[in-house]
């Protein structure tokens, strides 16, 4: 069994290194109002750490153009956060999807084939925080921020 047997409408999808701070809300938003086929949070990363993400670059209406998983020499250092909507027609390309390189079957693949297939992907850039937590070294700084949300919120309640 597949989660594919139990959606039949559009739908979020978090990818789990991921933790955020963030502005999900209107991705939610814009896939609903503009009929997208997929909408995500993007955010410029540093040029040099680009190829740890999928890379995407967008047109003058914010729509994705292309996508790339983890290149050696990425296009643009505007990345996909990890935090997505679709409708059901992600599944179609999903089954068309072979592995990758790294032997990996990568859903950035599956949106570029929503692309080439004329389909609208939106991307919202990302405001407030994201940290991947799929390298060691970006652990201590997740749970820094997170603390610093938790004491924030735990002082706010108490100044009530």
């Amino acid at each position: 069994m597949t989660v594919e047997e139990h959606i039949d409408d559009d739908f979020m999808l978090i990818l789990g290194d991921n933790v955020f701070e963030a502005n999900i809300q209107d991705v939610v938003r814009r896939q609903r109002e503009d009929r997208a086929d997929a909408a995500f949070l993007v955010e410029e990363v540093p040029w040099d750490e680009a190829s740890r993400y999928g890379v995407c670059d967008t047109n003058q209406y914010g729509e994705i153009t292309d996508v790339v998983e983890k290149p050696d020499d990425p296009p643009s250092n505007l990345v996909m956060t990890g935090f997505y909507t679709f409708t059901p027609a992600i599944f179609h390309a999903c089954h068309l999807v072979q592995p990758s390189g790294r032997g990996e079957y990568e859903i950035s693949d599956a949106i570029d084939l929503l692309i080439q297939s004329g389909r609208t992907i939106d991307a919202i850039p990302l405001d407030g925080w994201r940290v991947d937590v799929g390298y060691p070294e970006d652990r201590e700084e997740a749970e820094a921020r997170l603390e610093g949300e938790f004491e924030a919120g735990e002082t706010a309640e108490a100044g009530d």
